[in-house]
């Protein structure tokens, strides 16, 4: 059982070294194709977004909290609402609604 644990930890740890350095090694020159450069752009967001999207919703104790508050902060950033009232109206959302469900 023990030995099993450090074959799948030396997997992984070849895996993810694999992936950071195989793209370094084997693209020498500029990437000109502007699919794969717009797709090399956004993988980073995406990443994010799938990480925190299900937090956000699973966060609360009440998961249509956790969705209005992701509502709210999306159609605040949408109307350019900064970094900090986001969060704070964000907070905000999910407290009055998980009040009010409490009351309920």
């Amino acid at each position: 059982m023990t030995r099993s644990i450090y074959v799948y930890l030396l997997v992984a740890a070849l895996v993810s070294f694999l992936i950071r350095v195989l793209p370094l090694t084997l693209i020498r020159r500029q990437i000109t194709n502007r699919f794969l450069r717009s797709f090399l752009y956004y993988v980073p967001y995406v990443t994010l977004a799938v990480m925190t999207f299900p937090a956000i919703v699973s966060a609360a104790q009440y998961p249509v909290a956790g969705i209005a508050a992701l509502i709210v902060g999306v159609v605040l950033a949408w109307l350019g609402a900064g970094l900090f009232p986001v969060a704070i109206a964000c907070c905000a959302s999910v407290f009055l609604v998980e009040f009010l469900i409490g009351l309920i």
